[in-house]
C-alpha cells in the first residue's frame, strides 16, 4: 500500500554538465525560489557546516536528557538514553546547517541519532498547548489531534492523508506526561526526513526504519555510507571475481530501487540528490538510502518545480529537472527526467564504463553493460534535454545484470 492516501551542494547544479545562467537565475527566481532556497540550505554537507566535535555531542545529549527529566519532552528511547545507560554515545559523525548527526550503541546496536536542530527549543510547540491547563489530561479529542498532526504531514511532505492512515504518525498520549509528548511528536513533525521514513515504516526494504525517539531526536540503524573514494564507491570486501558479483547484486538493488519508489506508493517518489554518500547496503547487497532530505513525493515536488524562469536551465532542482514555459516565464510542475537516468549517470557509470570488474566479466558483457548505461545515462533528445529513460532501457539493464551473476556462478563451478 501507499504512505498515503490520495543538502546538499554547494551551489544550484545547472545541470548535469554543470550548465548555467547564473544571472538570469539570480534575477528571475528572486521572488519565487523561497522553498528551493531552503532546502538548498540543508542540501550540501560540507557547505554552512559546522565543526563536529564529541564535546558539543555530549552536551547537545545532556541538555536532551535534562529537559527529560523536567518533564518537557518523551520518547520511548529516553529512559535507555537518560537513566539506564542502554543508549550510549559513540562518535560525532556530522554536523551541517543546524543539523545533528551521531552515532550510538543502543543495547549492543549500532544506531543513528539525528535532530534537524540542536536545541528542543528550536522547534515550534503544537498550537494544543498554547492556552491549556497545565494539570489533568489532554483537553482535546483524538479527531482534533489527528487533523493537526494530518495537517503538518502535508505541510511537510505535500500529502493528504486521512487520521486513519498516519500508521506509525498516529499519536499515542498516555498519562501525566502527555504534554512532553505532544510537544516531542510535534518537533518530529516538522523533520521532514523522520515524516518519510516513518510512513514508509515496514513498506519499503530500501530505507532506513525509525528505531525510537527521544524529545526532537530520532533513531535509525547504522549502516556505512557509501563514498566516491571507495574503488566500487561502497566497501566490498574479496576477489575482482567476489566484488564484480557484489556490484552486480547492488546494481539489481538499485533498479528494484527505481521501481519501488516508481510505482509501489501513491505517489512516485522522486530522488534530487544521488550520490554514493546517501546510499548504503545491507549485508545481502541492498541498496537502502540512507539520506532523505531530499526525496520528494509527487505533490512535493510539483511545488517545488513550478518557479519562475527564463530558460530551461533555470528549472534544475539538483537531480531533478522541468522545463521552462517561455510564454509565461514558468517551470513546468511535472519532473521530466526521472530517477532511473540518474542513477545510470552517477551510479553506474562508474561500475560499467570502467575497468572495474574487468578480469571476471567476459568483454562482450562489459560492453553490452557500458552501451546500456550510456544509453540510460543519457537517453537523448534532439535539443539535449534530459528525458525519462524509455522502459526498454529499465529492462536491458536487468537482463544484462542477471546475466553478469549467471556468468559468474559459472565461473565458480
Amino acid at each position: 500500500m501507499a504512505p498515503a492516501e490520495g543538502k546538499r551542494g554547494r551551489r544550484w547544479r545547472c545541470g548535469r554538465r554543470g550548465r548555467c545562467g547564473r544571472g538570469a537565475l539570480m534575477a528571475s527566481w528572486a521572488a519565487g525560489w523561497v522553498l528551493a532556497a531552503t532546502l538548498l540550505l540543508r542540501a550540501h554537507r560540507g557547505a554552512l557546516s559546522e565543526r563536529c566535535t564529541d564535546e558539543k555531542s555530549r552536551r547537545i545529549l545532556a541538555a536532551l536528557c535534562r529537559d527529560y527529566r523536567g518533564g518537557l519532552l518523551a520518547g520511548d528511547l529516553c529512559e535507555d538514553l537518560c537513566e539506564a545507560g542502554q543508549l550510549r554515545y559513540r562518535r560525532c559523525l556530522y554536523y551541517e546547517r543546524g543539523k545533528k548527526v551521531l552515532q550510538a550503541d543502543w543495547r549492543g546496536r549500532p544506531v543513528i541519532l539525528k535532530s534537524k536542530e540542536e536545541a528542543f527549543s528550536s522547534f515550534r510547540p503544537p498550537g494544543l498547548l498554547e492556552d491549556r491547563a497545565s494539570e489533568g489530561g489532554p483537553d482535546f479529542s483524538r479527531a482534533e489531534l489527528l487533523l493537526l498532526v494530518a495537517g503538518e504531514v502535508k505541510t511537510a511532505l505535500g500529502l493528504e492523508m486521512s487520521g486513519g492512515s498516519l500508521g506509525p504518525l498516529g499519536p499515542r498520549l498516555r498519562g501525566p506526561g502527555w504534554r512532553g509528548q505532544l510537544a516531542s511528536l510535534w518537533s518530529l513533525l516538522q523533520q521532514e526526513e523522520f515524516v518519510l521514513l516513518s510512513l514508509l515504516q515496514d513498506l519499503s526494504r530500501h530505507t532506513p526504519p525509525v528505531l525510537g525517539s527521544c524529545g526532537h531526536f530520532y533513531a535509525v540503524e547504522y549502516l556505512a555510507a557509501g563514498s566516491p573514494h571507495h574503488r566500487a564507491l561502497f566497501p566490498l570486501e574479496g576477489t575482482f571475481r567476489a566484488q564484480a558479483r557484489a556490484v552486480s547484486e547492488m546494481a539489481l538493488s538499485f533498479l528494484d530501487l527505481v521501481s519501488h519508489f516508481d510505482n509501489d506508493f501513491s505517489h512516485r517518489l522522486h530522488l534530487c540528490d544521488v550520490k554514493p554518500e546517501n546510499f548504503a547496503i545491507r549485508r545481502d547487497f541492498t541498496v537502502v538510502a540512507i539520506d532523505v532530505d531530499m526525496a520528494f513525493f509527487e505533490p512535493k515536488m510539483r511545488e517545488i518545480l513550478e518557479q519562475n524562469c527564463t530558460r530551461d536551465e533555470d528549472c534544475n532542482f539538483f537531480d531533478c529537472f522541468s522545463k521552462c514555459d517561455l510564454r509565461v516565464k514558468k517551470c513546468g510542475a511535472q519532473r521530466v527526467n526521472s530517477n532511473l537516468p540518474v542513477i545510470c549517470d552517477k551510479i553506474f557509470r562508474h561500475w560499467f564504463s570502467s575497468a572495474l570488474g574487468s578480469s571476471a566479466i567476459s568483454l562482450e558483457l562489459r560492453l553490452q553493460l557500458r552501451e546500456a548505461v550510456q544509453e540510460c545515462a543519457d537517453p537523448g533528445h534532439p535539443a539535449g534535454h534530459p528525458q525519462r529513460a524509455p522502459p526498454h532501457v529499465f529492462l536491458k539493464l536487468q537482463s544484462l545484470l542477471q546475466a553478469t551473476l549467471t556468468e559468474l556462478q559459472q565461473a565458480d563451478h
